[in-house]
């Protein structure tokens, strides 16, 4: 017998329960008819129980209502006063006890005594009952909701008389039916479970005798199935070898044979005789399973799978994984770096800063392909301005980071000038990246600082890569990349640095033009608010105004004085970031002094901005950006620390928050507009507060209380509890108010206005009611001297006597009742207003030389520092306003020019 008939004769492969043969066909048929005598027997089992079950159901119910029907004390606590009181306990205890799923007692309308569910008893009974209540026991099978399939029964109670007192019903549910079933299919498994083992004993019987006939299968079929195997046996690339359970060789393809330099008679022959080395003909041997263990057989790597058969013995596949480990390798490396570009194309520049960007590159770096790594940038990129071309080799190191932090290298902040023969000085003029793979033998880079060259020798730093960092053409700085426990660097490392340099230096050129766009934009908003808070007596006044990281905004705030001592408060936000929202926001703030200028009411200067936002909405949109909205919101406050008054009014703003002075915080209700930009023309209302001498005001915008991480709500309560505190000056609250709620990174500008009242003196505040008649002029000029006199004002009372007849003779001719004259002394200031009940007001105009007046106001123009006009709900006011440091003026010649020039009437 040859080799081929001899691996053909070892392998045999009947099975009794393949479908092609006779045998497995008798199996099959055999199982089938078993299944259907037990799916009928259990369908039998299941229809005798549910029938037997119906009628113990009912037998059980019948009895049970019929016991506690005929139950002493039954017919007395159903006729007594309560019979739910007696009932009820019985009732339950009995349905406990007995099993049964309900118990029910209930008169002869129907209206429950007892009920498992309290809460039913008292309510009427649903169903029939009528034959219960003639006498007659009732039984019916029906659905209960929450219980199932029930059996109830209905027995009626009779009094001695034999009229029905009430009656008793008890329902008891078929579950029995599947427990009966689940008691009887043990025993039916079980014989099933024989039948089956009959079966397969009786067909391996008839399997013998018919595998000695036929063999299994047909010769034809053997030959073509034995045929087939062999050819796939030898012809794969891949070793097969199968063992006996006593360790010899049963088979071996044609591939394994060449794998492990088999002899040509070694089947038959143990392994161990083979000449194999002694770990592959361990492993061959074992019965263990392998998968992809890797073996040395002569010089090649063979990768072995190792699976146990039945009943003993153990087949193996063996594949050559020489070639394929190097490249695997080599595979495993790429993978890697190419995982490292896209983290890096990920991590780096997520900040748009210059600092953080080349600290994310060092941090990428390292250890992935790097010991250490150091990076180095020009002054002007480190500022954010445009490099000028000139190549500078002195660089200030913003970054380093590496495996050990007592590193010799230079630290963070330190300012290096590299000497020509240095590599980065090298590779920042010619742009290209150099590769010291050797530092101990690199004079040039010993040049530098030969002493620490020295201790970075010692250290263990024994190769480096430095590459210039440079976008559009340009250089930004360096990157050097050290390593001191990994094999020095290979050319391939070479191009891959400059690939990672490339992609981290984009990055730092965005986050350079970032800084430069940004710094720019921030200079022009702060170039657009307060420089300096103006002198005024009314508020001490404390602001906080911080930019969002990300960018500018329209956040602004003002401090304005105002005629009569009193002083406006504005905070404000221009909807969206940029430069557009700053510029708009200039414009309002320019818009708002203008409108401040005029005196106007809050309310009505809310009105002019949102009419000019509208405005600005129109005459900026594009036909790609028609339906672009500015927007803007505004708080608008003006004090009158005479009164202690204070206007508010806001549109599409936080209200304000007032301290008291007792240091309880509350949020005034003030009504909101529509911002401005979107009032359409809607009326603006305020709010009136009085605001006691030493109160605190605080205006705010809503990236203060808002973010992302905290809504508006909990912030509002913070800022309550941090303003908390009374006596704390305005200066403190705006820090401690930062402190407590400011973002790590704030994604919208803040601004805070912090004021706290004061009032003006009583004593410097006169006013007097003036009766419509001119001779009360005299007596009024007289007081208004006295009191001019106590202020020590004696100066000023020859100019203010002129002022105050002008004013008060216009008001007197031309004006309505009432008619006050107010005098106030402020700082520096001494302030006349006149006011009264009529809503015309005078103006200067050229008078002619006929004319015999229209010069008075012309006068009140020349001796006043400034004059106005104030319109009130009741009226008007007209101000003037004189220094008290300016010497006592007369009319010269220029005057009288001036007066035969000028004319002012009153209209």
């Amino acid at each position: 017998m040859d080799r081929s008939e001899s691996r053909r004769s070892s392998v045999r492969l009947p099975s009794v329960l393949s479908v092609h043969s006779v045998a497995g066909q008798v199996f099959i048929l055999q199982v089938a008819v078993v299944l259907l005598l037990v799916i009928a027997s259990v369908v039998a089992l299941v229809l005798q129980a549910r029938n037997a079950s119906l009628q113990e159901a009912k037998a059980r119910s019948l009895v049970g209502a019929e016991t506690f029907a005929h139950a002493p004390g039954t017919l007395a606590a159903m006729k007594s006063p309560n019979p739910s009181a007696l009932l009820q306990p019985r009732a339950e205890a009995a349905r406990k006890d007995s099993g049964v799923a309900y118990i029910i007692a209930f008169d002869t309308r129907g209206i429950r005594w007892t009920h498992p569910d309290p809460d039913l008893i008292g309510k009427r009974v649903v169903g029939s009952y009528a034959e219960a209540l003639a006498g007659h026991v009732h039984q019916n099978t029906y659905d209960t909701p929450g219980v199932g399939r029930t059996v109830d029964s209905v027995v009626p109670v009779f009094d001695t008389d034999g009229e029905v007192v009430g009656l008793v019903s008890v329902g008891i549910t078929l579950s029995s039916v599947n427990e009966q079933v689940m008691d009887q299919l043990p025993l039916l498994i079980g014989s099933a479970v024989g039948g089956l083992a009959l079966v397969a004993g009786g067909t391996a019987l008839v399997s013998r005798r018919l595998r000695r006939q036929t063999h299994g299968l047909d010769p034809a079929e053997m030959t073509r199935m034995y045929e087939h195997h062999d050819a796939v046996l030898h012809s794969v690339r891949e070793g097969v070898v199968v063992v006996s359970g006593e360790g010899r060789l049963l088979l071996a393809n044609d591939e394994a044979r060449r794998l492990l330099d088999l002899p040509e008679e070694g089947e038959g022959r143990r392994v161990a005789d083979l000449g194999l080395a002694p770990r592959a003909a361990a492993l061959l041997t074992s019965d263990r399973v392998a998968t992809d263990e890797v073996i040395l057989a002569g010089e090649r790597l063979l990768a072995v799978n190792l699976r146990p058969t039945a009943p003993t013995g153990s087949v193996a596949t063996l594949r050559d994984t020489t070639e394929l480990r190097a490249l695997a390798g080599r595979a495993e490396v790429a993978r890697e770096r190419l995982q490292l570009l896209y983290d890096a194309g990920v991590r780096i520049g997520t900040t748009l800063d210059v600092v953080r960007t080349a600290e994310e590159l060092v941090e990428i770096a390292v250890p992935r392909f790097s010991d250490y790594v150091t990076v180095e940038l020009l002054d002007a990129v480190r500022r954010g301005e445009e490099p000028n071309g000139d190549v500078s080799p002195t660089m200030e190191r913003i970054a380093v980071r590496g495996i050990r932090d007592d590193h010799p290298l230079s630290p963070a902040g330190e300012r290096i000038t590299f000497v020509p023969t240095m590599p980065q000085a090298q590779s920042l003029h010619s742009g290209r990246a150099v590769l010291l793979p050797d530092l101990s033998d690199a004079p040039g880079w010993h040049a530098q600082d030969p002493e620490q060259a020295r201790r970075v020798l010692d250290f263990g730093i024994h190769s480096l890569i430095t590459v210039p960092l440079q976008a559009r053409g340009t250089a930004l700085g360096m990157v050097d990349f050290w390593r001191s426990h990994r094999k020095p660097f290979t050319p391939d490392d070479l191009a891959f640095a400059e690939e990672l340099a490339a992609r981290a230096a984009v990055a730092v050129d965005n986050a350079r033009r970032y800084t430069r766009e940004h710094s720019m934009a921030v200079t022009l908003q702060r170039s657009l608010l307060p420089r300096a808070l103006p002198e005024q007596s009314a508020l001490e006044v404390a602001y906080r105004y911080l930019p969002a990281q990300a960018g500018v905004s329209g956040d602004w705030f003002d401090v304005i004085p105002l005629p009569g001592a009193r002083v406006a408060l504005i905070v404000g936000d221009v909807v969206g970031h940029g430069l557009h929202a700053a510029a708009t926001m200039g414009r309002l703030r320019t818009a708002v002094h203008n409108f401040c200028a005029l005196d106007l009411a809050p309310d009505e200067l809310l009105s002019h901005l949102d009419e000019l936002v509208a405005r600005i909405d129109e005459s900026e949109a594009t036909e790609e950006e028609s339906e672009t909205i500015t927007g803007a919101t505004c708080l608008f406050a003006i004090y009158d620390p005479v009164s202690g008054h204070c206007t508010v009014t806001r549109a599409g703003h936080p209200g304000p928050a007032v301290v008291h002075p007792d240091g309880s915080v509350t949020f005034p209700d003030v009504p909101v507009s529509p911002p401005l930009g979107l009032g359409a023309g809607l009326p603006v209302e305020t709010a009136e507060l009085q605001l006691p001498e030493g109160s605190r005001i605080a205006l705010y915008t809503d990236g203060l209380v808002e973010d992302r991480e905290r809504d508006i709500d909990a912030g509002l309560e913070l800022l309550r509890h941090t303003l908390a505190h009374p006596d704390r000056p305005p200066e403190q609250d705006c820090q401690a108010v930062l402190d407590a709620l400011l973002p790590d990174r704030p994604r919208d500008d803040i601004a805070l206005l912090v004021a706290r009242s004061k009032r003006l003196d009583p004593g410097r505040v006169a006013d007097w009611d003036v009766p419509s008649d001119p001779a009360a002029l005299g007596p009024l000029r007289a007081a208004c001297a006295d009191r001019l006199q106590a202020w020590g004002l004696d100066e000023l009372a020859f100019t203010t006597e002129l002022v105050l007849s002008e004013l008060v003779t216009n008001a007197i001719r031309y004006g309505d009742d009432p008619i006050r004259l107010r005098l106030m002394y402020d700082r520096d200031t001494l302030i006349c207003e006149v006011s009264d009940g009529s809503s015309t007001s005078p103006h200067m105009r050229r008078a002619a030389t006929t004319d015999e007046g229209g010069r008075g106001l012309f006068l009140v123009a020349q001796f006043a520092r400034r004059w106005g006009t104030r319109y009130t709900d009741r009226g008007k006011v007209i101000w003037s306003e004189q220094s008290v440091e300016a010497a006592e003026a007369g009319l010269g010649a220029m005057g009288d020019l001036l007066l035969d020039q000028w004319d002012e009437s009153a209209t």
